[in-house]
């Protein structure tokens, strides 16, 4: 019984963090979609910050952007569901002593839902996070490539000092 509890909580956590980035991501580009103009900017912090929509046909920093539009749908959906099915796997073996890094993976996981999300229901990804500096321009972004990053950061602390499960 307390294993059915701990699953129970643990896949709750899954459902409640992938759960809320794929809302909040979905909400946020429903919004900029509908009151902002392809290609218009509103500036935040001026000099740093800017909500630009943007759409990105191709993966970070543009990844494959220019090759066929039927070549990017199947990569890309191709590799969103070999990610979905890894971070679920890696989920479930992670075990309940390593609450942070379950919490990187139910972000990845949701971002990754996210994205995916626009690409099956547009063909590309809703971006409108522009950060910069005078000229210099970090590649436009959105809710579910910060929550992507954020898991990623975690994992990686995982493994640089160590603190990976040893039954992975």
């Amino acid at each position: 019984m307390t294993v059915l509890r701990f699953r129970e909580k643990k896949y709750f956590r899954l459902l409640i963090v992938a759960g809320l980035v794929v809302v909040l991501d979905q909400i946020s580009k429903m919004i900029i979609f509908d009151t902002l103009p392809l290609y218009s900017s509103v500036s935040v912090i001026p000099g740093f910050f800017n909500i630009t929509h943007i759409h990105n046909p191709g993966g970070a920093f543009g990844f494959l952007a220019n090759h066929s539009a039927v070549w990017r749908h199947l990569v890309f959906l191709f590799i969103s569901s070999l990610a979905i099915v890894l971070i679920i796997y890696y989920y479930h073996k992670t075990p309940k002593t390593h609450f942070l890094l379950s919490c990187g993976f139910a972000l990845i996981l949701g971002g990754a839902i996210g994205n995916m999300i626009d690409r099956v229901r547009l063909g590309v990804v809703i971006d409108f996070l522009d950060v910069y500096v005078g000229n210099l321009h970090w590649p436009a972004f959105n809710v579910a490539d910060s929550a992507i990053s954020i898991g990623i950061t975690i994992f990686i602390y995982h493994l640089v000092f160590n603190k990976m499960p040893d039954k992975m």
